[in-house]
């Protein structure tokens, strides 16, 4: 993999500071909120199943990035269409992050973290939903990372080194650990782009020798199998979770907003390390996910970031779940 000073600086590039939007107008029909209450949501987390297995959710909230740049190599003008198409604004993109919770009988597995108290300020609501959702840190049993980009390991330990999830096992893709954590090559790349590198450092540092490794095609834990999808990073992993008749592909980063990677999979997103791979990988995994009719799951669609993915022409269509109150 060739890896450039370009793409480490835009893997590791923080999100941008988030855009205020506009206030709700108010109607006679439409009653102000009461003194005090705070505008927002209902806590961001929703569950499914997948055959016997419990998955739940959780959302750590957004952050807008401007459109302009996003993708490498697609005119601006080609992008703001495909914006324009799904009904987004074209001068920004929401770039939300949504983590996964498995219950295997009683078993609690964490697929990424989220941004912990390290991102933008729209982000960071990881925690809270996670105990909206009746879930406790302390009953984490695993802990299994996809790839080592800040918004995925940061939410292992809060800025203050404490560890969050304190009795769980952390396992990490053998290939993320071994470029990461390399000192030689973190001391090969300029004093700005080392940013990547310190950040696996302060998460995984103080646990290193209580880290995990695992190889791809193998199961990581009962019913999660690791697929290599390389080109966002080395080692960046894609899952398959499986049980009785139930299939959930885990796509990690392979794809982020699915109304400009899934409908065009041949566009390149700033953040991928390596472009071709990246396209490559994206294009296998939207096919395989088409032709076995599997359920996906996303870390950057729109919540709760899950759905199917058909064919349509020379690209792919992402087809939302159908939002249910029954488990």
């Amino acid at each position: 993999m060739t890896i450039t000073r370009r793409t480490v600086l835009a893997s590791t590039a923080l999100a941008a500071a988030p855009i205020a939007g506009p206030a709700l107008a108010q109607t006679a029909s439409t009653p102000a909120p009461a003194q005090g209450a705070a505008s927002r949501q209902a806590p961001g987390f929703y569950r499914y199943k997948v055959g016997d297995i419990e998955v739940t959710a959780i959302n750590d909230g957004s952050a807008p990035r401007p459109l302009e740049g996003f993708i490498r190599n697609a005119e601006l003008s080609a992008v703001q269409q495909a914006a324009s198409d799904a009904f987004l604004p074209q001068n920004t993109i929401q770039n939300s992050f949504t983590a996964l919770v498995l219950n295997n009988g009683g078993k609690l597995t964490l697929i990424d973290t989220g941004n912990g108290d390290s991102g933008a300020p729209t982000t960071g609501r990881w925690m809270e939903n996670f105990r909206a959702a009746g879930l406790d840190p302390s009953q984490v049993n695993t802990v299994v990372i996809s790839h080592f980009h800040g918004d995925h390991i940061n939410g292992l330990r809060r800025k203050d080194g404490t560890a969050v999830f304190p009795n769980a096992e952390i396992l990490v893709p053998a290939a993320e650990w071994a470029f990461w954590m390399d000192d030689a090559r973190m001391n090969q790349v300029p004093e700005n782009m080392r940013g990547g590198f310190l950040g696996a450092r302060r998460v995984f540092g103080p646990i290193a020798k209580d880290v995990k490794q695992y190889a791809m095609d193998k199961e990581v834990v009962p019913g999660l199998t690791s697929i290599a999808a390389p080109g966002h990073t080395p080692g960046h992993t894609a899952f398959m979770l499986a049980s009785g008749a139930g299939k959930l592909l885990i796509l990690s980063d392979t794809a982020n907003h699915p109304a400009l990677f899934v409908r065009n999979p041949d566009w390149s997103a700033v953040f991928d390390m390596d472009a071709d791979v990246a396209r490559a990988t994206r294009r296998k995994m939207l096919d395989m996910a088409a032709s076995e009719r599997a359920q996906v799951a996303f870390y950057h669609a729109p919540f709760p970031a899950t759905g199917h993915i058909a064919k349509d022409g020379d690209g792919f269509r992402f087809v939302p779940v159908q939002w249910s109150p029954a488990v």
